[in-house]
């Protein structure tokens, strides 16, 4: 971890500030030893054992390095002692201003929206009467919003200071309109409980109205013969099962299969969408949870998933000459390898 530049010149650190944060959480936790200007300059390092469960007390020990100017993190060393870091920083993230934040989620719905009109269109002129896109544009916003927002209302409940949910719209170059949204951490996550349920509220929360759509969608849309023109999309487990209760049979099949209707679409896109933020890597929801399961170790699974995309890149390459999974390759490759680390 290199520190920030500001920090680069800071002052050893007042004595009595040390001894007054080592008093102030004596009755949390049981301090070994201390050490000064230890990761960087102006940080001070405790060693010991928590008396208390830190996902228990934490708020009550940052509150006491707080009122000495410093912020606490915690840490296990490779022989499996627990530090604390304090680092000598507050964290008070301005307000984010929110006109960015609505201005960014009407754009995407009416990217959606004309996503939508698009799908399915029968004419040209049905195709830029963007208010038909309306049942895509609901489906696909309700479930990225409460992806984001389950990410948002975790961390909120466990006091990290984030922003609201920034909507990414991107029409035409996108099948769906969107490259979904991201919500921005504005200080450190306290401990690895609250990474772990801040990671796994959007992937729930956005089930939670994925799974509906995509199940109303499949029972309003129609059956049909399987045209060389149509786009095919691929079939998850869940996804093969739940046109074989719908419909009765399995699909595709050698003379049939499924015309998505706008609901359906996005149902299908959101169990897609989750699948992929699950991957157990970076900044990713499965790179939070997995990190938060097994710590450092989870920095080993980056070369097997990327292996693991390559290999699919290559496949989808040489059998339909498409290039998707080699998008998430070099997104991963450049943005993949850090970790939010509590």
């Amino acid at each position: 971890m290199q520190p920030p530049p500001e920090m680069a010149s800071l002052p050893v650190v007042a004595l009595d500030k040390v001894e007054a944060m080592r008093k102030g959480i004596a009755h949390l936790f049981a301090v070994g030893d201390t050490t000064l200007d230890e990761p960087h300059q102006g940080f001070v390092r405790y060693r010991g054992r928590f008396l208390s469960d830190p996902a228990d007390c934490f708020d009550e020990l940052r509150a006491v390095f707080e009122a000495e100017g410093f912020t606490p993190t915690i840490r296990e060393e490779e022989n499996g002692r627990i530090a604390i870091i304090a680092l000598p920083q507050l964290f008070n993230p301005p307000a984010s201003d929110w006109r960015i934040n609505l201005a960014l989620f009407i754009a995407t719905v009416l990217a959606t929206l004309a996503t939508g009109s698009f799908y399915n269109a029968e004419t040209a002129d049905q195709a830029f009467q963007i208010w038909r896109g309306w049942p895509f544009s609901l489906s696909i916003m309700l479930i990225l919003g409460a992806h984001e927002l389950g990410h948002y209302f975790a961390a909120r409940y466990h006091k990290v200071a984030v922003t609201l949910p920034y909507f990414i719209p991107l029409p035409i170059i996108s099948p769906i309109g969107t490259m979904g949204a991201v919500i921005r951490l504005k200080a450190p996550i306290k401990n690895k409980r609250a990474l772990f349920d801040i990671g796994v509220a959007g992937p729930i929360a956005g089930l939670v109205f994925a799974v509906p759509l995509l199940l109303y969608g499949l029972a309003t849309s129609e059956l049909g013969p399987i045209s060389p023109e149509g786009l095919l999309e691929g079939n998850s487990i869940f996804y093969y099962f739940a046109k074989f209760a719908i419909f009765g049979q399995f699909l595709p099949n050698e003379t049939a299969d499924v015309y998505l209707n706008q609901v359906a679409w996005a149902g299908w896109v959101g169990l897609l969408v989750t699948a992929l933020n699950l991957m157990p890597v970076g900044q990713l929801d499965g790179g939070h949870i997995i990190y938060s399961l097994i710590g450092e170790r989870a920095k080993q699974l980056f070369t097997p998933v990327i292996a693991i995309l390559g290999a699919l890149t290559l496949a989808s390459f040489f059998i339909d000459n498409t290039f998707t999974w080699g998008i998430w390759v070099l997104l991963l490759f450049f943005f993949g390898r850090a970790h939010a680390e509590p």
